[in-house]
């Protein structure tokens, strides 16, 4: 059992002893300021960080630069104007200024801003907009992402060919392969692409920058999420290694990342590191003398969330070896400490996600930070900042020294949002789930929660599946804003559940209606049993994604279970899924085949199946940008209870993808949410 300390704003914050106690509500949660991205400053004496600011009005949030001591002895002071997006801060190499990205020059480019004093200089001037850079070891080039047409030749060609295009009045567009659309964009026919640009005397990009992963039929980094970490220079700036999946026609099936290396001048044509291995190598990161190239790799192809394992290769000889083998867990992006002899990532950790230092050489591991939600960190000289987050506080910065070893927070964004507010107490259990294994999940008191009263319960299902519900603070699925209506919450990571080893996690797999339903009821009765506060008389389930087919298979396999259901961005028939979704890995290796080679997988847990025994009433939620979970899946769902007769709504979002962003469609998504569960449970 663990029960969590909470955080410096968990009880009334500071400051704030005489404002009238309140719980959280979707009100706080998207004017929060959210602190993101910090980069050490060379000396290691400074931290440069992002601050997402909430211009509710204008719908939106806004993005900005600011800077802080390491060792907290002054408050942070904003570098960049707050109605001016800047993103992405990364230290000169001489710790005098600092590049970002920013769109104000009416596209995305490079700028670099003097610390000493001055304005903030265009460093880069191209007719596409950059994706991400990174600056070279010497500091006198950029490595820089544009989305190209591959064969176009010059970034012109393919800014002439996008003008075309949008002048023609036709709108038809023809594909003759996958990826037709992904995330929540349709393929216009580009590929992310890398570069490098020399800076002239002047600083300021050349006009025609170097191909280097000219010839590679993929994306660099790659789509929708990828970042910089795909990619890194060698310590003699020579040399670039990136990842990339070759697209071919299996992009939409494959998980087949291959790490390459090219010229930095692509005075040669990039060349296949790992083209033995069929499954997904990436996140390359050299050693700080350039023989060794550490990185991440998986075992099993089309796996996507298969264990990542640290590799270390020697570049002279190719030979390659696994660091910390036997640590069953699964690597992030890795970061070197200054001797070179220490490796850092961060990993899911038994409803944490902390920190760790891993030995280079004997692969022993550390845990670092402990409880709570590493969102971030960089590694300096002389110590490392990280962004923490947990149940109870959004992201804070915190830095330690070698010097001293304690930990230093240095921000404290949002007092004054959070004065007064009571947070619902979390505490972890442990209960013997499918076939007497452990499981784990939480729970959460509601914010005025008092011995002797029994609480109505939101029992939240994870999506996924191979996620978890963690000690983190979250911006969707938050228990604190449920706790701040009243409720009690409820989380169980089910088997196929991350960060309690990679047997747990693959468990799912072609089980999707077994082992975890079985571990949400067990869950659910073992919470009740051991919290007396727990009103199980009332009770409602809510999942997106992998928890929204939860929620549909709940509704034929748990009918006596709950009194309302949310289901958002769900599956509601696994066949459909199996030809609609654009990333088919996934529904392949988890209903182990096609739909077509292996109908009956897709038919052993599938919720529309048993519609005959619905009786729950359900709101239903989807996105209309929803490209993962297709929309139709969130309308045939609300068919389906509107023709059984059994109450319900459908909540739709025109401008939305798998998730629900903008501020104003959260409050409302919530206020939905939030109305249907209490109708329901008072």
């Amino acid at each position: 059992m663990r029960v969590l300390a909470l955080g410096a704003f968990a009880l009334v914050a500071a400051g704030s002893v005489f404002a009238e106690p309140r719980g959280f509500n979707v009100d706080d949660l998207v004017n929060l300021d959210r602190v993101a991205d910090p980069r050490l400053s060379p000396d290691g004496r400074q931290v440069a960080f992002q601050l997402r600011e909430t211009d509710y009005a204008a719908n939106k949030g806004m993005q900005s630069l600011w800077l802080v001591p390491a060792d907290g002895s002054t408050a942070p002071r904003r570098l960049t104007a707050k109605g001016a997006t800047s993103v992405g801060p990364r230290w000169s190499r001489d710790g005098r200024s600092i590049y970002f990205l920013s769109p104000r020059s009416g596209s995305m480019q490079v700028w670099q801003l003097p610390l000493g004093g001055g304005e903030a200089m265009q460093v880069s001037d191209y007719p596409l907009d950059v994706g991400t850079f990174q600056l070279s070891p010497n500091g006198q080039q950029l490595a820089i992402t544009f989305e190209v047409f591959n064969d176009c030749d010059t970034l012109e060609c393919s800014k002439k060919r996008l003008d075309e295009v949008a002048a023609i009045k036709a709108s038809g567009k023809v594909y003759d392969k996958l990826f037709i659309r992904h995330w929540d964009t349709w393929s216009d026919g580009r590929r992310s692409q890398l570069f490098v640009a020399d800076l002239g005397a002047d600083g300021r990009a050349e006009a025609a920058p170097a191909w280097v992963s000219k010839g590679i039929d993929g994306d660099v980094p790659s789509k929708p999420f990828g970042d910089e970490s795909e990619y890194a220079w060698s310590p003699d700036g020579k040399t670039l290694a990136f990842a990339a999946r070759i697209a071919g026609r299996s992009e939409a099936w494959s998980t087949n990342f291959d790490l390459f290396t090219a010229p930095a001048d692509a005075s040669a044509k990039p060349a296949n590191l790992t083209d033995a291995n069929d499954a997904w190598d990436g996140y390359p990161l050299y050693s700080h003398d350039g023989k060794t190239l550490y990185y991440l790799a998986m075992s099993r192809p089309t796996f996507e969330a298969d264990r990542f394992q640290i590799k270390a290769r020697d570049l002279a000889s190719g030979a390659t070896r696994d660091i910390a083998a036997d640590w069953d867990r699964s690597a992030g992006p890795l970061q070197l400490s200054a001797d070179g002899k220490t490796l850092y990532t961060s990993s899911d950790s038994d409803g944490e996600h902390p920190l760790f230092a891993i030995d280079a050489r004997s692969g022993k591991v550390s845990d670092l930070t402990g409880a709570g939600n590493i969102a971030a960190f960089s590694i300096g000289a002389n110590g490392y900042v990280f962004a923490r987050d947990t149940l109870t506080s959004p992201v804070h910065l915190f830095a330690r020294t070698a010097k001293n070893g304690g930990e230093k927070q240095l921000t404290k964004f949002n007092a004054d949002k959070l004065a007064g507010i009571t947070m619902g107490a979390p505490e972890f259990f442990e209960f013997k789930g499918w076939n007497g294994e452990r499981v784990e999940g939480y729970v959460v008191k509601p914010w005025n929660y008092e011995a002797g009263k029994k609480y109505p319960i939101a029992f939240l299902v994870h999506g996924g599946p191979q996620g978890a519900f963690g000690n983190d603070w979250h911006y969707r699925w938050n228990p604190q804003t449920y706790a701040g209506a009243g409720f009690a919450v409820i989380a169980i990571n089910f088997h196929g559940s991350t960060g309690y080893g990679q047997k747990f996690t693959d468990s799912i797999s072609g089980d999707w209606g077994g082992k975890p339903l079985e571990d949400l009821k067990q869950g659910m009765a073992a919470a009740v049993a051991k919290y007396d506060w727990l009103d199980r008389d009332k009770a409602c389930a809510l999942g997106g994604s992998y928890g929204g087919y939860m929620m549909n298979w709940i509704a034929g396999n748990w009918t006596d279970g709950f009194d309302c259901l949310v289901s958002h961005a769900s599956i509601f028939d696994n066949r459909f899924m199996g030809y609609s979704t654009e990333e088919l890995w996934f529904d392949e290796w988890e209903m182990q085949g096609t739909p077509y080679e292996q109908p009956a997988n897709y038919e052993r847990h599938n919720p529309v199946n048993h519609v005959k025994d619905w009786k729950i009433p359900t709101l239903v939620v989807h996105g209309a940008l929803d490209y993962r979970v297709p929309v139709e899946e969130g309308i045939a769902l609300f068919t389906a209870l509107q023709r059984r007769g059994i109450e319900s709504k459908f909540l739709f979002f025109p401008d939305e993808n798998h998730w629900i962003l903008k501020p104003h469609n959260s409050v409302q998504w919530h206020n939905e949410v939030d109305a249907w569960l209490k109708a329901h449970l008072e």
